[in-house]
C-alpha cells in the first residue's frame, strides 16, 4: 500500500512535467514557457483553487473547528519561521536566516495546487475553508522573519520599515488574487458559477502541468549555482520541509479529524514560499541572497514534498 501510494505520486503526469523541465536544462534545451504565458498559468491556477474554495466554503457552515484551524494556520506560519531562524543563523547570516525562515514558514500556492490535485486522484474533496486557511498563512511568516531580522540586525542603515512590510504582505498580487477568488466564489449564484466551470475544473489538471514544466526549466537552471553554498543549504532544504510536515499531520488530530484538512495543514506547514516572499524580501531587505533561498525553496523542497513528501503526509494523518 505505502509503495503503490508512492509509485502513483511518481507517475503523476503533472510531476513528470517537472522533471521534464530540469531534464530539458540538463540537455541544453532551447525549451523554454514564454514569461507572459507563465504569469498568466500561474494567475490563473491561483483564481481556479480561490473561486472553487470559496463555491465549496458557501456549503459548508461556520464553526468552531473553522475558527480553530484558522488560528492553527496562522500559528504554524509564526512558529516555524521562529525556530529555523535560529537554526539556520548557526551557519549563516541574519539577512539571509531571516529570509529563508519566512519562505519556510510561508507557503507554496502552486504546492497546494499540486496537492488538491493529489487529493482527488485519493476520490477526497478539499474543503474550501482551507483555502482562506492557505491565503491567511502567507503574511505573518514574512513578518515574522522581517521582525527577526530586525531583532538580531548589528547594521543600523539596514533597518526595515515593518508598517511597509506588513502593508506589502497583505497587498501581494498572489494573496488578494486567492482571497477575491474566495470571496467571489462564496458570493456567487450557483448557477451562474456552473457557467464558468469547465474553465476553473476541466482545464485545471491540463494548466498544472504546463506550469510544473515551467517551474522544473526555472529549477533546473536555479540548481546549477546552488551547489556552490556547501551541503547545509540542501539538507536543511530536505529535512527541514519533512519535519515540520510530519509534526503538524500529527498536531492537527487536535484541531480537526477529517483527513483532507489534516494532510492539508501538514503540505502547508511543509511547503516553502517562491513566490510572495522573494517578492517581500527583494524591497525590503535587498542584502539577503536570492541565489539561496529562492533555489532551497523552489529546486530543493518542492520536488521532495511532491514526491516523498505527500505520500508521507498522508500516511501520517491516515495512521495517526
Amino acid at each position: 500500500m505505502n509503495f503503490n501510494l508512492l509509485i502513483e505520486n511518481l507517475t503523476n503526469p503533472a510531476l513528470l512535467f517537472f522533471v521534464l523541465g530540469i531534464i530539458a536544462v540538463y540537455l541544453k534545451s532551447d525549451l523554454e514557457i514564454p514569461a507572459n504565458s507563465s504569469k498568466f498559468i500561474s494567475l490563473y491556477l491561483l483564481f481556479s483553487i480561490g473561486f472553487k474554495g470559496g463555491q465549496e466554503l458557501s456549503h459548508e457552515t461556520f464553526s468552531a473547528e473553522i475558527a480553530w484551524s484558522m488560528l492553527f494556520g496562522i500559528g504554524i506560519s509564526m512558529v516555524i519561521p521562529f525556530y529555523t531562524f535560529f537554526i539556520l543563523k548557526k551557519k549563516l547570516n541574519v539577512f539571509d536566516a531571516g529570509a529563508i525562515a519566512a519562505a519556510y514558514g510561508s507557503v507554496s500556492a502552486v504546492t497546494f495546487v499540486t496537492a488538491v490535485s493529489y487529493l482527488e486522484a485519493q476520490q477526497l474533496t478539499l474543503h474550501g475553508h482551507m483555502v482562506a486557511i492557505m491565503a491567511l498563512m502567507e503574511s505573518p511568516a514574512i513578518i515574522v522573519g522581517l521582525v527577526l531580522i530586525s531583532m538580531f540586525n548589528k547594521e543600523e542603515t539596514n533597518k526595515i520599515n515593518t508598517g511597509h512590510v506588513i502593508k506589502h504582505s497583505l497587498t501581494n498580487g498572489s494573496v488578494l488574487l486567492i482571497l477575491g477568488s474566495l470571496v467571489i466564489g462564496l458570493m456567487a449564484n450557483a448557477k451562474q458559477a456552473e457557467g464558468i466551470k469547465p474553465f476553473t475544473n476541466d482545464l485545471f489538471k491540463g494548466f498544472l502541468a504546463i506550469f510544473l514544466l515551467d517551474m522544473g526549466i526555472t529549477s533546473g537552471k536555479k540548481l546549477k549555482s546552488f551547489f556552490s553554498f556547501g551541503v547545509f543549504p540542501l539538507v536543511f532544504a530536505i529535512i527541514i520541509p519533512l519535519v515540520n510536515g510530519c509534526v503538524f499531520a500529527f498536531l492537527s488530530q487536535f484541531v480537526t479529524a477529517d483527513i483532507t484538512n489534516r494532510f492539508m495543514f501538514a503540505v502547508l506547514a511543509a511547503s516553502a514560499s517562491y513566490i510572495a516572499v522573494p517578492a517581500a524580501m527583494k524591497i525590503t531587505v535587498p542584502k539577503a541572497n536570492p541565489g539561496l533561498f529562492l533555489p532551497m525553496a523552489l529546486a530543493v523542497t518542492f520536488p521532495v514534498n511532491i514526491t516523498i513528501g505527500m505520500p508521507i503526509y498522508f500516511l501520517v494523518v491516515q495512521h495517526f
